[in-house]
């Protein structure tokens, strides 16, 4: 039985553009995010600091065993769980994305999550214990890298998208006041 008939083109024509949106974004920050990682690997040495926009920043090569700010540094596996559980959540998640925002949005937290998970699986000391290399410094604030800005800024449009009461289907929650 063709069941192509019961369904309507157009929405399947905006989750297929969101799904789009969303890979190509997350392609975009894993790729950004490792190739920035292999140009500070091969031209920095571990401790290394470069100004950039002094004293704004600077570059400063350093591998970070824990999560922001160093938390958890013992614990290195948690976070491979963690990143693992994210990305395969999203993937699966993506069947219910029809909005470009939301695509967008998700399309950065996997690519940032995939970044720094490909560290914690493929670099040293172990697989799965790998520390995640971290360049990019701001005065008084933690050293992250470019998977890093990607998750936050993913994180922040979901919360944004969820504040304006945009759903990931495309639809727009009304909120009933009084």
């Amino acid at each position: 039985m063709d069941t192509t008939e019961d369904v309507p083109a157009v929405p399947l024509r905006r989750r297929r553009r969101a799904v789009v949106l969303l890979a190509v974004i997350a392609a975009v920050a894993y790729t950004g995010d490792q190739l920035t990682k292999l140009w500070v690997t091969s031209t920095m040495v571990e401790g290394q600091r470069i100004p950039v926009l002094p004293p704004l920043l600077q570059w400063y090569y350093i591998r970070n065993s824990g999560a922001a700010f160093s938390i958890g540094e013992g614990v290195t596996w948690v976070f491979t769980i963690i990143m693992t559980v994210v990305a395969v959540g999203i993937i699966v998640y993506t069947r219910r994305v029809r909005s470009l925002w939301w695509g967008a949005a998700l399309g950065l937290v996997l690519g940032g999550a995939l970044g720094n998970l490909t560290d914690r699986l493929f670099r040293e000391p172990s697989f799965g214990m790998g520390h995640v290399v971290d360049f990019i410094s701001l005065p008084h604030f933690a050293i992250f890298n470019v998977a890093d800005s990607a998750v936050v800024c993913g994180v922040a449009l979901v919360c944004l998208l969820t504040l304006m009461g945009r759903s990931p289907d495309g639809t727009r929650q009304r909120h009933n006041s009084g």
